[in-house]
């Protein structure tokens, strides 16, 4: 499968190197361009990449920081039913700490209104990439990956992705319920969960 990922951090590498091991083909994009990114995106074996490009793929990972959301989002035609899958956290500054007052909502509601036509997924957002890139294996455990969607059928093929990279998919229901117990101040926020399967 072609895989946009939209932001080159922390999130977006790590999830990319392991889409590109498991043998996706992944198309990066950031807020810095694509000349600006392309020995990031090489380094991983990824191909830098416009964001109208990146948001064009059939499956596309949200990695940006809160903050520019509205500045790359908004710009993008109708998503047209193709996936997105939210897997950032509502952070405005990181140096102290702090998070946008979304008013009690969910960060992926907030992303849904950005994204017109898209079928919005929460995923790979409540663990930290330092326990995500230790592998989706402990033992004989998977490390857990929680799922949130109102779309049953993107949710699961979002879910069908994250067994495939090896780690185990809990799905946690609607994108609001579900969205919100992930997300920073949520109860799974954070946790490095493993499950035997």
């Amino acid at each position: 499968m072609e895989i946009g990922i939209l932001g080159a951090g922390q999130v977006g590498l790590a999830v990319g190197r392991r889409l590109i091991g498991a043998g996706h083909r992944v198309k990066l994009a950031s807020a810095r361009g694509a000349d600006a990114l392309t020995p990031v995106a090489q380094g991983i074996g990824a191909e830098a990449v416009s964001t109208t490009e990146a948001a064009a793929q059939e499956l596309v990972l949200l990695a940006l920081p809160w903050p520019v959301l509205p500045d790359v989002l908004d710009p993008l035609p109708d998503w047209q039913g193709r996936i997105l899958v939210d897997a950032t956290n509502p952070f405005v500054t990181f140096n102290p700490l702090q998070l946008a007052d979304l008013q009690g909502r969910s960060a992926s509601a907030i992303v849904a209104e950005h994204a017109p036509g898209a079928r919005v997924v929460k995923a790979f957002n409540s663990i930290t990439m330092a326990n995500f890139e230790k592998g989706p294996r402990q033992g004989e455990a998977r490390r857990v990956l929680f799922v949130s969607g109102d779309d049953v059928a993107s949710k699961h093929t979002v879910q069908d992705l994250i067994t495939e990279l090896g780690y185990a998919a809990i799905d946690l229901g609607g994108l609001d319920e579900g969205g919100l117990m992930q997300q920073p101040g949520g109860p799974l926020a954070g946790l490095d969960l493993l499950v035997n399967q």
